[in-house]
């Protein structure tokens, strides 16, 4: 008797769906391992292609022979272990290869074709499954069967690899997995209709099949076991990668100090609001550009860390106080931004006056106090600008502008500001050629002793005569210079000459010659005043060179280091504008000055305020303690003069003494050898300067 496929009971029934439910399970975490395959390379995809390999091997091989143990064909049954195992052997290693080929980034090959190895490899696991499978009856093959079950396994194979590598369209890695599945399923069961069994009546003994449907349970636990391996491992990998996704996501998208949002999601916030802006003709969008105004003075006094944790202050008070369609930032340094979305200007106002209010108040930081203040620059769409560019320039523009104004912190763009910015840069460009044309000069003021009315000196100031604007003041284009570099070359020329025309006098007068902090950058500053004073042949002694208490404490380490050296050729060093500083008194104690310069600013103040002779009192005693000589500047009526001799001051200049003249006036009045006549001091009424 011949018996044809299997008998199907319902006993077989659950075991067909279990061999389903671990074809589909497989399946889905094969594809899935692949696309992760694909997204790695080196060692990584290496490890992903085997961990795909076990996965997709081991279920076909549970599906295979749990659709065996299904399989009734009416006469007892056994398995050759060996040969078993060689099945999941071959499905793991031939599906593995097909990965590989199908995988190659390069595309040398189609990915089909390493389907076509996986369908291979799922042939040939189970015909030799099915080697192992041995029946107490006779078997016999139908050719035809055969040859369809690798057709079949085959094509499926390849179309599903070809589907999710290629990914033609949005859901082929669906396609996919079911692609998959009808291979590994068609082969099965059309390979298992080419088989044809007739029972031996005389042989009974077999495999119990309690145990066989006990093993049938065991390998599907086992091959669910593995692919929710396989699944697990692409969850955790998964997760990984979302995870550090999300990590470089925020580190590009925000600061790292301070958690606000950095430039890059500054300018896509204001492209967004502008764009929004366009749409909706009754919304504005202002741009708020936000400098610290004492940031730098706390990186000097307390050092980096004191700065930072200053910076997280303000950027965690400026996070608080913004609400709904408004946005704020960190760009860099002590500059933060502000967005603000607005139709009603006093929603605009309000944030404005919150963000000033905010940075107006002190920051605790350990033991030390300090508010920073801030200067603010607001331009607002579309009055001010059609693009983020032209908004961010014009609010940049308007924050300059409230920094120079002291009587302000908040400053609105207006249109006159452009035209300061271009001639600005128009003033720049000229200056740079200055030298070269010959336009700059040297005016000199005279410097007196108070108690004998002597010439002590003269001090170089700058000027720059341009051929179309005429005189421009020190005050308009030494900051111009410093910003953009040309300073370097007109220090070198002031210093040049001013020693070249002194050495030419005919007395050992000094000379004063102020110092750009820019210049102290330069690393050879200490050798350009030793080639000078060699070219020009003055006697270091008589050349004095000033600088600002700002100069030194922008790096103070460097500064004193090359003061050091400039004195160590001769040269005398005054500290100038004393007093308006917030570290003179450490100044003073870190590097012996030979002069101490008050500043101007006491002097006017000296004959109606108390507390400005007071003050001047105090450093004229401080000189006299350290026994470095005050020269106090801005003396301008003889009252001032009168309090400066009662009080014991070394010496003195102003323009009651003196006003800046060129060094063809000064050579023509004689001051070669004396004070000019309109210069010499006479008599001055004696007065009270008592308190």
């Amino acid at each position: 008797m011949r018996v044809i496929s299997c008998i199907v009971t319902e006993h077989n029934l659950w075991l067909v769906l279990l061999a389903a439910l671990m074809c589909v399970t497989g399946s889905w975490v094969t594809i899935g391992l692949l696309d992760r395959t694909r997204k790695t390379a080196g060692v990584q995809m290496k490890g992903w292609l085997f961990l795909t390999a076990v996965a997709a091997g081991s279920s076909i091989w549970c599906t295979h022979f749990i659709a065996m143990l299904a399989y009734q064909p009416g006469a007892p049954i056994t398995f050759d272990p060996i040969l078993t195992m060689v099945s999941l052997v071959i499905a793991i290693a031939g599906t593995g290869v097909g990965f590989t080929i199908a995988s190659d980034k390069s595309r040398r090959v189609a990915p089909e074709w390493g389907g076509c190895v996986v369908g291979l490899a799922i042939s040939a696991m189970h015909y030799t499954g099915m080697m192992a499978y041995h029946v107490a009856g006779i078997v016999e093959w139908d050719a035809g069967y055969v040859a369809a079950s690798l057709v079949i396994s085959i094509a499926f194979s390849a179309a599903a690899l070809g589907q999710a590598i290629r990914r033609p369209y949005r859901r082929a890695q669906y396609v996919g997995i079911g692609l998959l599945v009808l291979a590994i399923v068609g082969l099965h069961f059309t390979g298992m209709a080419a088989v044809a069994v007739t029972p031996m009546s005389f042989i009974s003994t077999g495999t119990n099949p309690e145990i066989l449907v006990a093993m049938a349970v065991a390998v599907a636990v086992v091959g669910l076991i593995v692919a929710a391996t396989g699944f697990a491992s692409y969850l955790i990998d998964e997760r990984g990668r979302l995870e550090s996704f999300e990590r470089l996501q925020h580190l590009a998208l925000n600061d790292s100090l301070t958690g606000l949002a950095n430039r890059v999601s500054f300018n896509d916030r204001l492209d967004h609001e502008i764009e929004r802006a366009r749409e909706d003709e009754e919304t504005m969008t202002a741009v708020i550009v936000i400098d610290l105004d004492r940031f730098k003075e706390i990186n000097d006094l307390r050092g980096h860390a004191a700065g930072d944790q200053a910076l997280k202050i303000v950027a965690r008070r400026l996070a608080k106080l913004t609400g709904d369609g408004e946005f704020v930032a960190r760009l860099g340094g002590d500059e933060f931004a502000a967005i603000k979305r607005f139709k009603d200007q006093n929603d605009l106002l309000g944030l404005v006056s919150r963000l000033e209010k905010s940075l107006f108040e002190p920051l605790q930081l350990e033991d030390f106090e300090i508010a920073t203040g801030a200067s603010i620059g607001v331009a607002v769409y579309p009055r001010d600008g059609a693009d983020r560019e032209r908004l961010v320039s014009n609010a940049d523009l308007a924050m300059y502008r409230a920094k120079n104004d002291m009587s302000r912190a908040v400053c609105f763009y207006e249109s006159n500001m452009d035209e300061t910015a271009r001639a600005r840069r128009a003033l720049a460009i000229d200056l740079r050629q200055a030298v070269e044309r010959g336009e700059l000069s040297l005016h000199y003021q005279v410097q007196t002793s108070v108690s004998t009315g002597a010439v002590c000196g003269y001090e170089a100031l700058l000027r720059w005569t341009h051929p179309e604007r005429g005189m421009i003041a020190p005050t308009d284009f030494i900051p111009i210079a410093e910003e953009n570099g040309s300073i370097l070359a007109i220090g070198e020329w002031v210093l040049r000459t001013a020693c070249r025309q002194a050495a030419s006098w005919d007395n050992d007068h000094k000379i004063a010659v102020n110092l750009s902090p820019v210049q102290f950058a330069h690393a050879d500053l200490a050798k350009l005043v030793h080639h000078i004073l060699v070219e020009t042949g003055l006697s270091p002694n008589r050349l004095e060179l000033e600088l600002t208490e700002s100069t030194i404490v922008a790096d103070k380490f460097r500064t004193l280091h090359v003061l050091r050296q400039i004195k160590a050729l001769g040269v005398t060093i005054a500290i100038d504008d004393f007093g308006t500083g917030y570290s003179s008194l450490d100044t003073l104690r870190s590097f012996p000055f030979d002069k101490i310069k008050l500043d101007r600013s006491f002097m006017a103040d000296v004959e109606r305020s108390p507390q400005a002779k007071a003050i001047i009192r105090a450093v004229l005693t401080l000189g006299r303690s350290l026994e470095i000589p005050v020269l106090a500047e801005g003396v301008e009526t003889h009252v001032q003069l009168a309090i400066l001799q009662v009080e014991g001051c070394n010496e003195a200049q102003g323009y009651f003494l003196g006003r800046p003249q060129p060094i063809d006036q000064i050579l023509l009045a004689g001051v070669a050898d004396s004070v000019p006549h309109d210069l010499i001091l006479g008599e001055r009424p004696r007065i009270s300067v008592s308190g």
